[in-house]
Protein backbone atom coordinates (compact mmCIF):
# COMPACT_ATOMS: atom_id res chain seq x y z
CA UNK A 1 0.00 0.00 0.00
CA UNK A 2 2.78 2.43 0.92
CA UNK A 3 4.56 1.67 -2.37
CA UNK A 4 1.37 2.41 -4.35
CA UNK A 5 0.88 5.67 -2.48
CA UNK A 6 4.45 6.68 -3.23
CA UNK A 7 4.05 5.93 -6.95
CA UNK A 8 0.78 7.89 -7.18
CA UNK A 9 2.30 10.79 -5.28
CA UNK A 10 5.35 10.84 -7.55
CA UNK A 11 3.30 10.55 -10.75
CA UNK A 12 1.11 13.51 -9.79
CA UNK A 13 4.01 15.89 -9.12
CA UNK A 14 7.06 14.53 -10.87
CA UNK A 15 6.61 16.81 -13.87
CA UNK A 16 7.04 19.92 -11.71
CA UNK A 17 10.07 18.42 -9.98
CA UNK A 18 11.71 17.61 -13.30
CA UNK A 19 11.12 21.12 -14.60
CA UNK A 20 12.60 22.60 -11.43
CA UNK A 21 15.60 20.28 -11.77
CA UNK A 22 16.12 21.33 -15.40
CA UNK A 23 16.05 25.01 -14.42
CA UNK A 24 18.56 24.41 -11.64
CA UNK A 25 20.87 22.49 -13.97
CA UNK A 26 21.00 25.46 -16.34
CA UNK A 27 21.55 27.95 -13.51
CA UNK A 28 24.31 25.85 -11.95
CA UNK A 29 26.15 25.09 -15.18
CA UNK A 30 25.89 28.64 -16.55
CA UNK A 31 24.22 31.31 -14.45
CA UNK A 32 20.82 32.66 -13.52
CA UNK A 33 21.14 35.09 -16.43
CA UNK A 34 20.99 32.13 -18.80
CA UNK A 35 17.40 31.34 -17.76
CA UNK A 36 14.39 32.41 -19.82
CA UNK A 37 12.01 34.93 -18.27
CA UNK A 38 9.30 32.31 -17.83
CA UNK A 39 11.75 30.02 -16.03
CA UNK A 40 12.76 32.83 -13.70
CA UNK A 41 9.11 33.48 -12.86
CA UNK A 42 8.43 29.78 -12.40
CA UNK A 43 11.45 29.11 -10.16
CA UNK A 44 10.00 30.35 -6.82
CA UNK A 45 6.62 28.71 -7.57
CA UNK A 46 8.23 25.37 -8.37
CA UNK A 47 10.45 25.70 -5.29
CA UNK A 48 7.45 26.20 -3.00
CA UNK A 49 5.72 23.27 -4.66
CA UNK A 50 8.76 21.06 -4.04
CA UNK A 51 8.81 22.16 -0.40
CA UNK A 52 5.15 21.25 -0.06
CA UNK A 53 5.83 17.86 -1.61
CA UNK A 54 8.73 17.29 0.77
CA UNK A 55 6.54 18.13 3.74
CA UNK A 56 3.85 15.69 2.63
CA UNK A 57 6.43 12.98 1.89
CA UNK A 58 7.88 13.32 5.38
CA UNK A 59 4.54 13.40 7.20
CA UNK A 60 3.15 10.39 5.36
CA UNK A 61 6.39 8.42 5.68
CA UNK A 62 6.85 7.82 1.97
CA UNK A 63 9.92 5.95 0.77
CA UNK A 64 13.29 7.28 1.90
CA UNK A 65 14.65 7.58 -1.63
CA UNK A 66 11.90 10.06 -2.57
CA UNK A 67 12.40 12.11 0.60
CA UNK A 68 16.16 12.27 0.00
CA UNK A 69 15.64 13.37 -3.61
CA UNK A 70 13.25 16.15 -2.60
CA UNK A 71 15.56 17.33 0.17
CA UNK A 72 18.42 17.69 -2.28
CA UNK A 73 16.21 19.41 -4.85
CA UNK A 74 14.87 21.92 -2.31
CA UNK A 75 18.37 22.65 -0.97
CA UNK A 76 19.61 23.40 -4.49
CA UNK A 77 16.62 25.60 -5.28
CA UNK A 78 16.90 27.52 -2.02
CA UNK A 79 20.26 28.91 -3.05
CA UNK A 80 18.88 30.43 -6.25
CA UNK A 81 15.63 31.67 -4.71
CA UNK A 82 16.97 33.16 -1.47
CA UNK A 83 20.74 32.82 -1.63
CA UNK A 84 22.82 35.97 -1.80
CA UNK A 85 25.33 35.59 -4.61
CA UNK A 86 28.44 37.57 -3.90
CA UNK A 87 31.85 37.82 -5.46
CA UNK A 88 34.80 35.87 -4.10
CA UNK A 89 36.35 39.11 -2.87
CA UNK A 90 33.30 40.21 -0.92
CA UNK A 91 32.89 36.72 0.55
CA UNK A 92 36.50 36.73 1.66
CA UNK A 93 36.07 40.19 3.17
CA UNK A 94 32.98 38.99 5.06
CA UNK A 95 34.93 36.02 6.39
CA UNK A 96 37.64 38.19 7.93
CA UNK A 97 35.30 40.99 8.99
CA UNK A 98 32.57 38.87 10.56
CA UNK A 99 32.53 35.08 10.17
CA UNK A 100 35.93 34.20 11.61
CA UNK A 101 35.85 36.53 14.64
CA UNK A 102 32.30 35.48 15.53
CA UNK A 103 33.28 31.82 15.28
CA UNK A 104 36.20 32.45 17.65
CA UNK A 105 33.96 34.31 20.09
CA UNK A 106 31.61 31.33 20.23
CA UNK A 107 34.59 29.11 21.15
CA UNK A 108 35.74 31.21 24.10
CA UNK A 109 35.13 28.48 26.70
CA UNK A 110 37.01 25.89 24.69
CA UNK A 111 39.78 28.43 24.09
CA UNK A 112 40.25 28.94 27.83
CA UNK A 113 40.39 25.17 28.34
CA UNK A 114 42.93 24.83 25.51
CA UNK A 115 45.05 27.63 26.98
CA UNK A 116 44.96 26.11 30.46
CA UNK A 117 46.04 22.68 29.17
CA UNK A 118 48.90 24.20 27.17
CA UNK A 119 50.11 26.16 30.20
CA UNK A 120 49.91 23.06 32.40
CA UNK A 121 51.99 21.13 29.88
CA UNK A 122 54.55 23.95 29.61
CA UNK A 123 54.83 24.26 33.39
CA UNK A 124 55.19 20.50 33.80
CA UNK A 125 57.89 20.32 31.12
CA UNK A 126 59.75 23.27 32.61
CA UNK A 127 59.71 21.98 36.19
CA UNK A 128 60.71 18.46 35.21
CA UNK A 129 63.66 19.62 33.10
CA UNK A 130 64.88 22.40 35.37
CA UNK A 131 65.06 19.94 38.27
CA UNK A 132 66.36 16.99 36.27
CA UNK A 133 67.98 17.72 32.86
CA UNK A 134 67.66 14.05 31.95
CA UNK A 135 64.02 14.80 31.13
CA UNK A 136 65.06 17.15 28.31
CA UNK A 137 65.53 14.42 25.73
CA UNK A 138 62.08 13.06 26.55
CA UNK A 139 60.50 16.26 25.25
CA UNK A 140 63.03 17.48 22.67
CA UNK A 141 64.54 14.90 20.32
CA UNK A 142 68.33 14.99 19.77
CA UNK A 143 67.83 15.59 16.04
CA UNK A 144 65.73 18.63 16.79
CA UNK A 145 68.04 19.91 19.51
CA UNK A 146 71.06 19.86 17.17
CA UNK A 147 73.51 20.47 20.00
CA UNK A 148 71.20 22.81 21.88
CA UNK A 149 70.99 20.72 25.01
CA UNK A 150 72.46 20.74 28.51
CA UNK A 151 75.92 19.92 27.18
CA UNK A 152 76.02 23.24 25.28
CA UNK A 153 77.70 26.31 26.73
CA UNK A 154 75.86 29.54 27.46
CA UNK A 155 77.96 31.33 24.82
CA UNK A 156 76.97 28.83 22.14
CA UNK A 157 73.27 29.14 23.02
CA UNK A 158 73.46 32.94 23.11
CA UNK A 159 75.12 33.14 19.70
CA UNK A 160 72.39 30.99 18.24
CA UNK A 161 69.73 33.41 19.43
CA UNK A 162 71.26 36.28 17.47
CA UNK A 163 72.44 34.53 14.32
CA UNK A 164 72.95 36.84 11.38
CA UNK A 165 70.75 36.64 8.28
CA UNK A 166 71.85 33.81 6.06
CA UNK A 167 73.63 31.94 8.85
CA UNK A 168 72.48 28.48 9.81
CA UNK A 169 72.08 29.16 13.53
CA UNK A 170 68.61 28.38 14.69
CA UNK A 171 67.14 28.45 11.18
CA UNK A 172 66.66 24.69 11.08
CA UNK A 173 65.35 24.72 14.63
CA UNK A 174 62.91 27.54 13.83
CA UNK A 175 61.72 25.84 10.65
CA UNK A 176 61.16 22.60 12.53
CA UNK A 177 59.22 24.38 15.25
CA UNK A 178 56.98 26.10 12.71
CA UNK A 179 56.38 22.86 10.80
CA UNK A 180 55.80 20.97 14.03
CA UNK A 181 53.39 23.57 15.40
CA UNK A 182 51.47 23.69 12.12
CA UNK A 183 51.05 19.92 12.23
CA UNK A 184 49.98 20.04 15.86
CA UNK A 185 47.36 22.69 15.07
CA UNK A 186 45.88 20.65 12.23
CA UNK A 187 45.91 17.42 14.24
CA UNK A 188 44.30 19.11 17.27
CA UNK A 189 41.36 19.97 15.07
CA UNK A 190 41.25 16.83 12.95
CA UNK A 191 41.35 14.44 15.93
CA UNK A 192 38.84 16.34 18.04
CA UNK A 193 36.07 13.93 17.04
CA UNK A 194 37.75 11.21 19.18
CA UNK A 195 36.11 12.73 22.27
CA UNK A 196 38.83 15.42 22.38
CA UNK A 197 41.36 13.04 23.96
CA UNK A 198 44.01 13.26 21.19
CA UNK A 199 43.63 17.06 21.22
CA UNK A 200 44.28 17.09 24.96
CA UNK A 201 47.40 14.93 24.60
CA UNK A 202 48.79 16.99 21.72
CA UNK A 203 48.38 20.26 23.62
CA UNK A 204 50.10 18.84 26.70
CA UNK A 205 52.94 17.42 24.62
CA UNK A 206 53.45 20.66 22.71
CA UNK A 207 53.37 22.71 25.89
CA UNK A 208 55.86 20.35 27.57
CA UNK A 209 58.30 20.74 24.67
CA UNK A 210 58.08 24.51 24.94
CA UNK A 211 58.62 24.34 28.71
CA UNK A 212 61.64 22.05 28.29
CA UNK A 213 63.29 24.42 25.79
CA UNK A 214 62.71 27.36 28.10
CA UNK A 215 64.19 25.41 31.03
CA UNK A 216 67.41 24.84 29.05
CA UNK A 217 67.90 28.52 28.32
CA UNK A 218 66.85 29.64 31.80
CA UNK A 219 69.46 27.31 33.27
CA UNK A 220 72.09 29.21 31.25
CA UNK A 221 70.77 32.62 32.26
CA UNK A 222 69.20 33.22 28.84
CA UNK A 223 65.50 32.98 29.71
CA UNK A 224 64.63 36.56 28.71
CA UNK A 225 66.63 36.30 25.50
CA UNK A 226 64.97 33.03 24.50
CA UNK A 227 61.59 34.49 25.39
CA UNK A 228 62.20 37.34 22.96
CA UNK A 229 63.26 34.95 20.22
CA UNK A 230 60.09 32.90 20.73
CA UNK A 231 57.52 35.61 21.30
CA UNK A 232 58.05 37.53 18.06
CA UNK A 233 56.34 34.71 16.19
CA UNK A 234 55.20 32.50 19.06
CA UNK A 235 52.47 34.88 20.25
CA UNK A 236 50.75 34.27 16.91
CA UNK A 237 51.85 30.66 16.41
CA UNK A 238 50.97 29.40 19.88
CA UNK A 239 47.71 31.33 19.84
CA UNK A 240 46.84 29.55 16.58
CA UNK A 241 47.51 26.16 18.18
CA UNK A 242 45.35 27.06 21.17
CA UNK A 243 42.51 28.09 18.87
CA UNK A 244 42.90 24.88 16.86
CA UNK A 245 42.67 22.95 20.12
CA UNK A 246 39.50 24.87 20.98
CA UNK A 247 38.00 23.88 17.62
CA UNK A 248 38.87 20.25 18.29
CA UNK A 249 37.36 20.39 21.77
CA UNK A 250 34.13 21.84 20.40
CA UNK A 251 33.70 18.82 18.13
CA UNK A 252 34.72 16.38 20.87
CA UNK A 253 32.27 17.95 23.33
CA UNK A 254 29.46 17.69 20.78
CA UNK A 255 30.20 14.00 20.27
CA UNK A 256 30.27 13.24 24.01
CA UNK A 257 27.33 15.49 24.98
CA UNK A 258 25.08 15.83 21.92
CA UNK A 259 22.10 17.01 23.95
CA UNK A 260 18.77 16.40 22.23
CA UNK A 261 20.41 15.94 18.83
CA UNK A 262 21.96 12.79 17.49
CA UNK A 263 25.73 12.59 17.85
CA UNK A 264 26.13 12.95 14.10
CA UNK A 265 23.96 16.08 13.94
CA UNK A 266 25.65 17.63 16.97
CA UNK A 267 29.11 16.92 15.54
CA UNK A 268 28.07 18.36 12.17
CA UNK A 269 26.84 21.58 13.77
CA UNK A 270 30.00 21.92 15.85
CA UNK A 271 32.08 21.11 12.79
CA UNK A 272 30.72 24.13 10.90
CA UNK A 273 31.89 26.55 13.58
CA UNK A 274 35.18 24.73 14.06
CA UNK A 275 35.86 24.68 10.32
CA UNK A 276 35.44 28.47 10.17
CA UNK A 277 37.87 28.80 13.07
CA UNK A 278 40.42 26.50 11.42
CA UNK A 279 40.28 28.37 8.12
CA UNK A 280 41.44 31.42 10.04
CA UNK A 281 44.04 29.45 11.99
CA UNK A 282 45.72 28.64 8.67
CA UNK A 283 45.99 32.38 8.03
CA UNK A 284 47.48 32.88 11.50
CA UNK A 285 50.09 30.21 10.87
CA UNK A 286 51.03 31.88 7.59
CA UNK A 287 51.42 35.19 9.46
CA UNK A 288 53.56 33.47 12.11
CA UNK A 289 55.72 32.01 9.35
CA UNK A 290 56.41 35.50 8.00
CA UNK A 291 57.24 36.81 11.46
CA UNK A 292 59.54 33.87 12.11
CA UNK A 293 61.24 33.93 8.73
CA UNK A 294 61.76 37.69 8.46
CA UNK A 295 61.46 39.28 11.88
CA UNK A 296 63.57 36.75 13.74
CA UNK A 297 66.56 37.16 11.44
CA UNK A 298 66.39 40.90 10.86
CA UNK A 299 65.44 42.03 14.37
CA UNK A 300 68.00 41.16 17.05
CA UNK A 301 66.93 43.59 19.75
CA UNK A 302 65.21 41.85 22.66
CA UNK A 303 63.06 44.91 23.38
CA UNK A 304 61.83 45.10 19.80
CA UNK A 305 61.19 41.36 19.68
CA UNK A 306 59.07 41.51 22.82
CA UNK A 307 57.28 44.62 21.58
CA UNK A 308 56.33 43.03 18.26
CA UNK A 309 55.22 39.79 19.90
CA UNK A 310 53.08 41.55 22.52
CA UNK A 311 51.59 43.95 19.97
CA UNK A 312 50.64 41.02 17.76
CA UNK A 313 49.00 39.29 20.73
CA UNK A 314 47.06 42.44 21.60
CA UNK A 315 45.91 42.85 17.98
CA UNK A 316 44.72 39.26 17.78
CA UNK A 317 42.81 39.57 21.06
CA UNK A 318 41.20 42.83 19.95
CA UNK A 319 40.35 41.40 16.55
CA UNK A 320 38.69 38.31 17.98
CA UNK A 321 37.00 39.55 21.11
CA UNK A 322 35.99 43.18 20.65
CA UNK A 323 32.18 43.24 20.45
CA UNK A 324 30.72 43.30 16.95
CA UNK A 325 27.33 42.82 15.38
CA UNK A 326 26.59 39.56 13.63
CA UNK A 327 25.21 41.36 10.59
CA UNK A 328 28.09 43.74 9.88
Amino acid sequence: MAANDSRRFRAAREGEWRRLEDILNIAEKKSVRALEDEDLLALPILYRGALSSLSVARETSLDLELVTYLEGLCARAYFFVYGVRTSAGSRLAAFFARDWPLAMQSLWRETLVSLAITLIGALAGYLLVINDPEWYSSFVSPDLAGGRDFSASAEFLRNQLYDSPGADGLSFFATFLFTHNSQVAIMCFALGFAFGVPTLMLLIQNGAMLGAIMALYVSRGLGLEMGGWLIIHGSTEMFAIILAGAAGFRIGWAVVFPGEETRMDAATGAGRTSALAMAGVVAMLACAGLLEGIGRQIIISDVVRYAIGLIMLFLWLAYFYLPRRADV
